[in-house]
């Protein structure tokens, strides 16, 4: 059960994400054609304003398809209207105007061209195969030149359309810290107030209610615990608390490692905090976390840290850990994850979010459009990275499962 609700969590998530482009797109003029809640293909759909909402077969997450991505280019009715083309030659003389206009920069000529394309279509019977291809050459076509086109916006517009999928992760990590911070307290005391089974302080023989006054025979403060615990790298440490009145030195266990820290378990109660204190710590955790994970992808470029990365496996693994300590230490770490998705998506690689808004910064510097095969060739590039992050962190999971 804990799998499936971290499945859900990780899903919605991606859904909160994908509801960020959608919702500022139409703010700003740009209609989206479709606004999935999981993947295609629908298992519902209808369609309303000109946008397909539906409900998708694969339940994670959400799609949202945005008109007119890229500026359309010569190559794209080879693409898309090749095995039309192969059944009806006759198709050829249509299609070459809307290239020529295309090869020209004449976006008007070309879309003036795209009915006669369109009827020659309508009026000839395809295989199934070529008919899908076309119909669907002809509503990117239509996208693509279209004034509400993203690539026809201006450099604002075609930004904040791309932020605002970070930006809901980023607005959704605050608030859900915000509300923990306002709901559960903020600053730690030295009391337990959670010990997790199964966990080295459940081993030790700490106790809700036990105060840690030391570590190793060292006094420490609240703020010092999770530190001192953190930095045994995994040697035996031993804990003395205060309980019922009564010292009690606790007998010495070793951390385990889980998210990349080492810890033994336990949770220590907080202060209450207001409304104006909780949004303080809020905004200031997330810049904690913001510069840590900044820290630790310069780690991984320069070759450290490469025992850190986790894929997907690992990251609801983690999520299904952390239910079993509570529904508050869950909304902790998806707090965690929506701004951890959020930030890895604004590194500026295509095709994440942050490459796009590189690249339409430098459209707009530029005063018009790369070139759609600069994108592809930048794209293979981020690709590859994304998809070697993903197999290193895979092979991490792998060996923590099977350890």
């Amino acid at each position: 059960m804990n799998i499936f609700v971290s499945i859900i969590g990780l899903g919605f998530l991606v859904l909160v994400h994908e509801a960020g482009h959608f919702y500022t797109a139409r703010a700003v003029g740009v209609s989206p054609r479709k606004f999935y809640v999981g993947f295609p293909p629908a298992l519902i759909k209808m369609r309303r304003r000109g946008i397909e909402y539906g409900i998708g077969a694969i339940p994670l997450g959400g799609y949202v398809k945005i008109p007119g991505m890229h500026r359309p280019a010569p190559s794209d009715v080879d693409v898309f209207f090749a095995p039309a083309l192969a059944e009806a030659p006759h198709l050829l003389a249509p299609a070459e105007r809307i290239k020529h206009s295309l090869a020209e920069g004449d976006m008007v000529g070309a879309r003036a061209h795209l009915p006669e394309l369109e009827g020659s279509i309508d009026a000839t019977k395809f295989a199934p195969r070529a008919e899908r291809a076309a119909r669907r050459g002809l509503r990117e076509l239509g996208d693509g030149l279209g004034n509400d086109a993203y690539w026809r916006q201006k450099t604002w517009k075609k930004v904040a359309i791309i932020f605002a999928g970070p930006g809901a992760n980023l607005l959704l990590s605050v608030a859900l810290f915000f509300a923990l911070f306002l709901i559960v307290g903020g600053t730690a005391t030295r009391t337990v107030e959670i010990v997790s089974s199964d966990r080295p302080a459940a081993q030790a023989g700490l106790l809700p209610g036990d105060e840690i006054i030391a570590i190793g025979g060292d006094p420490v403060q609240a703020d010092e615990i999770s530190g001192r615990i953190t930095s045994s790298k995994g040697k035996p440490v031993q804990l003395t608390v205060r309980r019922q009145g009564q010292i009690v030195d606790l007998r010495p266990v070793a951390p385990r490692k889980d998210q990349g820290a080492y810890r033994l378990g336990f949770r220590l109660e907080a202060e209450s905090l207001g409304p104006g204190a909780a949004l303080w710590q809020s905004i200031r955790l997330t810049g904690i976390v913001t510069k840590e994970i900044g820290a630790s992808l310069t780690r991984l470029v320069r070759g450290e840290g490469r025992e850190d990365v986790a894929s997907p496996v690992g990251i609801v693994q983690g999520s299904s850990n952390a239910l079993d300590q509570g529904g508050e230490t869950y909304l902790w770490v998806l707090g965690l994850l929506s701004l951890s998705l959020a930030l890895l998506n604004l590194l500026p690689l295509l095709p994440l979010d942050g490459g796009h808004i590189a690249f339409s910064i430098v459209e707009g510097i530029r005063g018009r459009s790369v070139g759609r095969e600069v994108y592809e060739r930048v794209s293979a590039v981020g690709i590859a990275l994304v998809l070697l992050l993903f197999f290193v962190g895979l092979t991490n999971d792998v060996g923590r499962l099977s350890d």
